[in-house]
């Protein structure tokens, strides 16, 4: 088991998933946390667990690019000896996959193997909890359950697909201490502000309109990042090694419903803010995954409603406006 006096290392500790669950695990106690990501760390807008005063006493950030920095990775992992890996880096958007997916492979699949290749020889790791993701699936009908059949439609859900295939057979052949979730359209305050939610927000607050790819037809399973981040340490703390958990709310949502609700929030209707466009490359119509096997599990539930989730980013574009009107709000790609 996981102690909070363990060592764990947080890979992508800089992005928005990383750095809420490092957030979560300073709020749970725990006394040795370690961050790894390729870009300096980020000021307190996007990182949350900026706000623990002991932050310096817990937490240590180091800047290593997966593809660049290989060799101070694996000596860090050597020297710390980590209990646990957590792996949030990755290539994670959809659809700038098409234009380069030898970027999205090396990241997501080449630098994970040069890892576990590595780790597997050593004895100090207890658990390697492996961030995959739905898209694996493509476009499913009806309730998706963790034995589904793994369909990718994009460059990006193939190379997390390789991923997991690649981990499965490090577990099958050394023991492994894999374990895997697979978490639905997470959102929530100081998420990436080219994402639908804040990127509505900030459409709105700037007089643009929103553009509905393919309507908005296509149906998302929204779950706030603390329900994503409690369901992650759960599987951490407590899931089977070898075992896969999804972490999903009940049902889906369509997207230009949620601008909408959006739009609901701050006055105004969809109709003065959104535009409908053509549909994007290998847009899944829907999946909508069932955690059962968590909730049965760990007792996990989801305690953010997509009500609460979507003011908290209202409020949280407002309340930094000023800041956050000069930064870019597109997505730049970096290899």
């Amino acid at each position: 088991m996981i102690s909070n006096s363990d060592p764990i290392v947080v890979i992508g500790a800089n992005s928005f998933s990383g750095q809420d669950f490092v957030d979560l695990l300073l709020e749970r106690g725990y006394r040795d946390v370690i961050g790894i990501s390729r870009s300096a760390e980020r000021g307190a807008l996007f990182l949350k667990y900026k706000r623990h005063a002991d932050l310096a006493k817990r937490f240590r950030y180091h800047a290593y690019d997966l593809n660049a920095d290989k060799s101070a990775i694996l000596g860090l992992f050597d020297r710390e000896r980590p209990a646990a890996i957590v792996n949030f880096a990755a290539q994670s958007e959809v659809a700038p996959s098409w234009e380069h997916p030898e970027h999205w492979y090396q990241t997501n699949t080449v630098a994970l193997a040069l890892l576990v290749n590595h780790l597997r020889r050593q004895n100090y790791l207890k658990r390697y909890l492996h961030i995959s993701s739905p898209e694996v699936y493509g476009t499913c009908h009806g309730t998706v359950l963790e034995g589904a059949p793994v369909k990718p439609s994009t460059p990006y859900a193939s190379s997390k697909a390789a991923a997991d295939a690649l981990l499965t057979v490090y577990r099958k052949q050394f023991q492994f201490p894999l374990v895997t979730v697979r978490a639905t359209n997470v959102y929530g305050a100081r998420q990436q502000l080219f994402k639908i939610i804040p990127r509505t927000v900030i459409s709105i607050l700037s007089g643009r309109i929103v553009q509905l790819h393919g309507g908005g037809v296509a149906k998302k399973s929204y779950i706030h990042i603390r329900d994503v981040s409690r369901g992650e340490l759960d599987v951490l703390e407590r899931g089977d090694i070898g075992e896969l958990y999804h972490i999903s709310p009940t049902e889906g949502v369509a997207v230009r419903d949620v601008v909408s609700r959006i739009a609901q929030v701050m006055g105004k209707e969809l109709s003065a803010v959104a535009e409908n466009v053509a549909e994007r490359p290998g847009q899944d119509a829907a999946y909508v995954i069932d955690s059962t096997k968590l909730r049965k599990k760990t007792g996990w539930r989801p305690d953010v409603t997509l009500e609460q989730g979507l003011a908290e980013v209202v409020a949280w574009v407002k309340d930094n406006w000023d800041e956050i009107k000069r930064l870019p709000h597109e997505y730049q790609h970096k290899a």
